[in-house]
């Protein structure tokens, strides 16, 4: 496909922001990110007036299928509903698109970027089709570019979108590649830790993660299906989850240093990680508490606890709030880190529309509170 489509000049840059509001779309909203990133869209106070346009498969006919109808549960009571529209190019380019969403397949998302961004849109995509930098960490999604010296160079280009870590670059980024839900409830637990020194990373640190259903995706599995899910725990992809290489090149860990195993948790959405590691000097928890305090203090999204009131999977479900909460051992050295997040919002849409607002200069927890 070529975007020879496309003979006007490139869509004005948003880098003179903040503006009032902005136009978007997005491209795959069947699923369980895919609505929650609809009903986010479609509540956002800067968004009344440029409603997002919301595209189906590309080459499908138009069947009068709404928003509403895939997702009953965020419908207004309102004559229309929005439609859900074949996706076509020409369609963005109409609707004068700047921000795209992409709630699509790893390969759909690696193929579609480059068109978007050549076309002066700038895309937050959920997949993790641009996450990784590292070639032997992207390549669990094994991954094939039509060229590939273009899809490395906007590799280089891709930021990472957790902003309580990348702020600065995702207000000026084209390409935006949202963290996994396992992935963003680890990196934030550790960051401020790992950043601040006093982790004894020789020693290892093990990441104990469980995740509701919702997590594996809507279509269904042997695996996620009530029988086998319901009144059942059960451990997964224990040394290859693909998110794990996200934890490594955002905390600069090795292999050897962490263990990340995740875990089905019969519940619909949520994550828990237990997170297990020694410090290399004796603290206090104050002093603990201290460096995630400092560490978020101007991040919205995160809500820090006080030593021993460890967070729950209840009191984020449904937020965009992650919660993190710490016990330390009588020695000062052995740190049990709790972390709770929803994995469809802060794990996934919610952090999008976060990003949303960090690249058009709003207030960065606007429309998510």
């Amino acid at each position: 496909m070529s975007t020879a489509l496309y003979e006007t000049e490139p869509l004005a840059t948003l880098a003179k922001l903040p503006r009032s509001t902005v136009r978007t779309a997005v491209a795959g909203v069947t699923g369980y990110a895919g609505g929650e990133l609809a009903r986010l869209l479609l509540n956002h106070p800067r968004l009344r007036e440029t409603q997002p346009i919301f595209l189906g498969r590309m080459g499908s006919e138009a069947d009068g299928t709404t928003v509403y109808d895939l997702h009953p549960h965020i419908a207004h009571n309102e004559i229309s509903a929005p439609a859900v529209v074949p996706f076509t190019w020409e369609t963005l380019r109409d609707s004068g698109t700047e921000i795209l969403f992409l709630a699509t397949p790893h390969e759909q998302s690696r193929e579609w970027v480059p068109f978007a961004l050549e076309a002066g849109m700038r895309v937050i995509d959920l997949s993790g089709a641009w996450r990784l930098h590292d070639a032997a960490n992207a390549a669990v999604y094994k991954l094939h570019d039509a060229n590939p010296v273009l899809a490395a160079k906007l590799q280089e280009e891709a930021v990472y979108g957790n902003p309580e870590l990348h702020r600065d670059e995702i207000r000026e980024a084209r390409l935006v590649a949202n963290p996994g839900c396992y992935s963003t409830s680890i990196i934030l637990a550790l960051a401020p830790f790992i950043r601040a020194g006093i982790v004894d990373v020789e020693h290892g640190i093990v990441c104990d993660a469980k995740s509701g259903v919702s997590g594996a995706g809507k279509a269904p599995t042997a695996k996620t299906h009530f029988m086998y899910a319901a009144d059942n725990l059960s451990a997964y992809a224990v040394f290859g989850h693909r998110h794990t290489g996200e934890m490594l090149e955002q905390l600069g860990l090795s292999s050897d240093q962490i263990q990340f195993t995740p875990h089905l948790l019969p519940i619909p959405r949520g994550i828990l990680s237990t997170i297990y590691l020694r410090l290399n000097e004796k603290k206090s928890a104050a002093e603990v508490e201290a460096v995630l305090r400092n560490f978020y203090a101007g991040s919205p999204m995160v809500r820090v606890h006080r030593s021993g009131d460890l967070p729950q999977i209840q009191h984020v479900a449904r937020t965009n709030y992650c919660d993190i909460g710490f016990e330390l051992a009588p020695d000062g050295k052995r740190l049990v880190v709790v972390s709770c997040l929803d994995n469809l919002l802060k794990g996934a849409s919610g952090q999008a529309v976060q990003n949303l607002n960090v690249m058009c200069g709003w207030k960065e927890s606007e429309g998510l509170l």
